[in-house]
């Protein structure tokens, strides 16, 4: 399936800001799920500095906001085959090890609701079939409600609240994962909706690692691996270590912004 993907974030600020650095993951690479055909990241009223590929493979560009500027915009738009591999990425080489990806962070913190969580899973017949129980598990406790989390909320918090939004089911079912001893990431992608073109956000979903089969996708949201419909492009330990946009500025201007999203097939 040939995806056509147009996404364009525009930062406001009330004050003119001098000096900004922010780091763009949002340059999706080929893989055995996809394929590259043309990408392009460009920016207004910024400036490349440098880009490199982090310690998760991930393409990252530094950019600095021009001196003086109120506003700022970044437009990726491409052109992505997907393939069918029933949620399959398998072996890759990167540059962290497995146990880098069993690591708790403050997003994905255990504590007693994941524990109790992890109770009503039984010891099922193999890693995936496990793994799909998990998902299913956290989906049925925690119901698809947007505005009710906000970005720093834990999967701790969100399991115990009962609601959330796609980064939340993420964080909970990474963290699950890992405490029975899974090496889990976080996937920030783009998911083509069935019933839409316009969209309001990325997506998230999970990875574990299976043995004798590598990585493999988990989306929690809608209770089923990748499919065509998906494009992978950044992942980390939690949100914040894959999150599209992150950064710092100098001065209190206040920041708002706004979005454009479409996904659709070619």
């Amino acid at each position: 399936m040939r995806l056509r993907i147009s996404h364009r974030t525009s930062y406001h600020y009330d004050t003119p800001v001098h000096f900004a650095l922010q780091q763009l993951r949002k340059t999706p690479r080929s893989s055995p799920m996809q394929s590259i055909v043309n990408w392009n990241v460009s920016l207004e009223g910024a400036t490349e500095e440098l880009s490199f590929t982090d310690q998760h493979t991930n393409h990252v560009i530094l950019s600095s906001i021009e001196p003086g500027q109120s506003e700022m915009t970044i437009l990726c738009e491409g052109e992505i085959d997907t393939h069918e591999t029933h949620g399959v990425l398998g072996f890759e080489a990167q540059h962290a090890p497995l146990w880098y990806y069993r690591r708790e962070t403050p997003a994905t913190f255990v504590g007693p609701e994941i524990r109790k969580l992890l109770k009503a899973l039984g010891e099922e017949e193999s890693d995936l079939t496990r793994m799909h129980t998990l998902s299913a598990l956290i989906r049925d406790r925690v119901a698809y409600e947007a505005g009710r989390t906000e970005v720093t909320t834990t999967a701790e918090e969100a399991l115990k609240a009962g609601h959330g939004v796609c980064q939340d089911h993420t964080h909970i079912f990474i963290a699950a994962a890992r405490e029975i001893g899974y090496p889990a990431r976080y996937i920030c992608g783009y998911l083509m909706m069935d019933d839409r073109i316009e969209q309001d956000a990325e997506h998230a979903w999970a990875e574990v690692f299976v043995t004798d089969i590598g990585w493999v996708g988990f989306d929690v949201s809608n209770v089923i691996s990748p499919d065509e419909r998906y494009v992978r492009v950044a992942c980390g330990l939690d949100y914040k270590e894959a999150a599209p946009v992150s950064g710092m500025r100098f001065g209190d201007s206040a920041e708002s912004f706004s979005v454009s999203l479409q996904v659709e097939q070619q």
